[in-house]
């Protein structure tokens, strides 16, 4: 796989050396097991994989790269780089400005642009409109275009379906910068419409097989539908695509719900004129965090921790796994860890940073989870570790637990 430059100052010692271990041992990448670190008073089970994936590696070195090759420009990206705070504030203490926020608000129009400004395209991508105005700007989007290859690949399955005829129902967070560029893409192809998650969808098949009026149908589903859309008549022959961050098991199961809806209603006999036999579109790193993650459920802990930016979908998502075995922290950075006795997280469900007191059990040898979503630096991972190491205290030395990693 190819290798970027990415900042020294996103690496963590102790990580690397883990992970160069892990793909020695498993260079295929089959083994999902997590690796863990026994410093005697606390042993922390990482997963297999966490971090940065292909596409956040891409978008740092672009970025990066932009900076360094236009001195005395003006450079600006579009929106976040990524879902993490501290890599969007190393850009812009670098003198990168954001255009929009990470809703698609504008900080600073584009009239204030010039062809001689230099526009960084987030790893998300963006929209068919944007695209347009910033060319007709003469700004050259392609030179710095940091948009995931695995985004691309969701845009060219809609392509494919929309050439076969076939409506795109795209599984994804409405706001999310990935799902509005999706969602502009696919548009342009064929008619689209947006579900959030399983208990849209399930409104979306009542309207399907009758039970809802169109009236009922337009109010759900306000702004995300495109303006080739009939809902009479646009949902008789339907694929499905997603954000390539979301939760891979809910994906499965909404176009499993979807295909069974067009069964009932055509026969199975009739099903490939109805329903395209579309293959995920997940990215591999979102597959391969979610297995991992799915691994680390299956070990024995007294909590875990879950590091990343709190806007992050592929990060939220490992939360939700997370949760379902142990009690999880969902925290941005070892600085969320206020001392031995507070730590200030983000709840997934109440979506908002609450504090929980007494929140590092007593028991020893203690036992924590730890991963961080793709696109969180390997280096904030390592500073949870050491300030839960710190807070335990009389742990064995980091050298003598590296030696003996297996």
């Amino acid at each position: 796989m190819k290798t970027f430059e990415i900042p020294e100052f996103y690496k963590s010692p102790i990580l690397a050396r883990v992970k160069e271990k892990r793909t020695t041992q498993d260079p295929k990448k089959k083994d999902y097991s997590p690796t863990i670190l026994d410093f005697g008073s606390v042993r922390f089970i990482l997963a297999r994989h966490f971090g940065f994936c292909y596409g956040v590696q891409n978008a740092i070195e672009l970025s990066f790269r932009a900076v360094k090759e236009n001195p005395g420009k003006h450079i600006y990206l579009l929106s976040q780089m990524i879902h993490n705070p501290e890599v969007n504030a190393n850009l812009q203490e670098q003198g990168v400005k954001f255009l929009m926020d990470t809703e698609g608000k504008t900080l600073i129009p584009f009239s204030e642009l010039t062809s001689d400004d230099v526009v960084i395209v987030p790893a998300f991508g963006t929209t068919l409109d944007i695209q347009k105005q910033l060319s007709s700007l003469g700004i050259k989007l392609q030179t710095y275009d940091t948009t995931c290859p695995f985004v691309h690949r969701v845009w060219n399955k809609a392509e494919k379906l929309g050439t076969e005829k076939y409506t795109v129902i795209i599984h994804g967070r409405p706001l999310h910068e990935e799902t509005r560029a999706t969602f502009s893409h696919s548009s342009a192809e064929s008619p689209s419409l947006v579900v959030k998650d399983m208990k849209e969808t399930q409104l979306l098949g009542d309207f399907m097989k009758g039970e809802m009026t169109l009236e009922k149908f337009k109010e759900i589903f306000k702004d995300r539908y495109s303006k080739e859309f009939d809902p009479e008549k646009s949902l008789e022959r339907i694929g499905v695509i997603n954000q390539t961050t979301m939760l891979a098991a809910e994906t499965q199961g909404i176009a499993d719900y979807l295909k069974n809806i067009m069964v009932e209603k055509y026969g199975e006999a009739e099903i490939k004129n109805h329903f395209a036999d579309t293959r995920d579109t997940l990215c591999y790193a979102t597959n391969e965090n979610q297995d991992a993650t799915q691994q680390l459920l299956k070990q024995d802990a007294d909590m875990a921790i879950v590091v990343g930016g709190y806007n992050s979908s592929n990060t939220s998502h490992l939360v939700e796994l997370c949760e379902q075995r142990f009690k999880t922290y969902f925290i941005s950075s070892a600085t969320e860890i206020e001392s031995i006795k507070h730590i200030h997280h983000f709840d997934i469900h109440k979506e908002k940073v609450v504090c929980t007191e007494n929140f590092l059990p007593t028991k020893r040898p203690l036992t924590v989870v730890l991963t961080s979503g793709a696109s969180c630096p390997d280096a904030m991972v390592e500073d949870v570790l050491l300030k839960i190491l710190s807070f335990v205290g009389d742990h064995l030395p980091i050298e003598k637990v590296m030696a003996a990693i297996n």
